[in-house]
């Protein structure tokens, strides 16, 4: 046995040392130590007179958010958000996505839990920067881009960032929801209804959140942003339908099915300026202006923005009742993780019609 655990030991040491994503995996738990190792106490922070009152607002809410999360929505909390940690710089994490520039489909990659995944995180800036330079001499479309967090799934106590906490105070309990959902639930190899679920729950549970803490104004900017958040999901569902549809008749012209995507785009640009801009409440046109389209982009932003209504439809079959909808959600996706999206509409097309 001793020998049998030796030579497991020595495999794992040389995937770590020698493979790509091993050396990767290395350097992102090298970053996450060092987080974790910077943690201090939310309670005790805001306790501490040296905490500037704005600061101890903002962890105050954190820690509301998150126990609101847990005993109203159901989350799995765990022990995460109840530290902090502040950075040395303003971003987080660069998130990397690529996808093929003649059809529909993302570079993907691999890791340990999780499984396949169409985006990579780096906390190194200057190697994400040359994978993103790699990947685009390949031929692919590349899509690089910040994010203020992440979640371990519950692997480990996310402690609350300082790229975090620089958020509007809408967007904080968004952010704490969303990541908690993670913790919750995440179906292996299924990215798109991770995030688009985690993004469903953090729109409806901040707003819930703040109504129930006598903040009306705020859960109604929550309830406007994701609003925006489904007019902009149909938007991109339908560029992909139109995308997609331009590449299969084209099915042996690779050159062809590039410029029509590439006149798609152009007309996108146009509707979101003229048509999408004017029944936004909190996207301001500059904002449209400067979203990237291309494939990379579009599957990205369908990554978190995949049927949004479909989550909306099941919580008003649940009147409205958050924690049912979630619990009813991941009952669901569990009984065909390889297809959550189509259990949920079977559900609502289905016996949900009668419920």
């Amino acid at each position: 046995m001793r020998r049998v655990l030796g030579v497991l030991a020595l495999i794992v040491v040389a995937y770590l040392a020698l493979a790509p994503t091993g050396r990767y995996l290395v350097r992102a738990a090298w970053a996450e130590g060092r987080i974790l190792a910077n943690r201090r106490s939310i309670p005790e922070l805001i306790r501490d007179a040296a905490t500037r009152p704005q600061i101890a607002s903002r962890l105050r809410l954190v820690l509301a958010a998150r126990s609101f999360a847990a005993e109203s929505i159901g989350l799995e909390a765990k022990e995460s958000f109840t530290t902090y940690s502040q950075l040395e710089r303003d971003t987080l994490v660069l998130v990397l996505s690529g996808a093929y520039p003649d059809r529909l489909a993302s570079y993907t990659w691999w890791f340990p839990i999780v499984g396949r995944v169409p985006y990579k995180g780096y906390f190194d800036f200057p190697a994400a920067r040359n994978a993103a330079r790699s990947l685009a001499g390949k031929g692919f479309d590349v899509y690089l881009r910040p994010s203020p967090a992440f979640s371990t799934l519950g692997w480990f106590n996310d402690p609350l960032l300082s790229t975090t906490l620089g958020e509007d105070t809408v967007d904080l309990a968004n952010t704490v929801i969303h990541e908690l959902t993670h913790n919750t639930y995440y179906a292996s190899g299924q990215a798109v209804f991770n995030e688009s679920f985690a993004n469903f729950v953090g729109a409806r549970g901040s707003a819930w959140f703040f109504r129930v803490r006598g903040s009306p104004a705020a859960a109604d900017q929550a309830d406007a942003r994701w609003g925006d958040d489904k007019l902009m999901a149909r938007f991109w569902a339908q560029l992909y339908r139109q995308v997609d549809s331009a590449f299969k008749a084209h099915p042996s012209d690779s050159a062809a099915r590039v410029n029509a995507r590439d006149t798609l785009y152009a007309r996108a640009r146009h509707v979101l300026a003229d048509s999408l801009g004017p029944q936004l409440k909190t996207i301001p046109t500059r904002a449209l202006a400067r979203i990237r389209l291309d494939n990379a982009a579009l599957l990205a932003h369908r990554l978190y923005n995949t049927d949004l209504d479909l989550f909306d439809e099941i919580w008003v079959k649940e009147h409205g009742n958050l924690r049912a909808t979630v619990r009813r959600i991941i009952e669901l996706a569990k009984t065909d993780p390889k297809h959550p999206f189509g259990v949920l509409r079977s559900w609502v097309l289905g016996a949900g019609a009668g419920a």
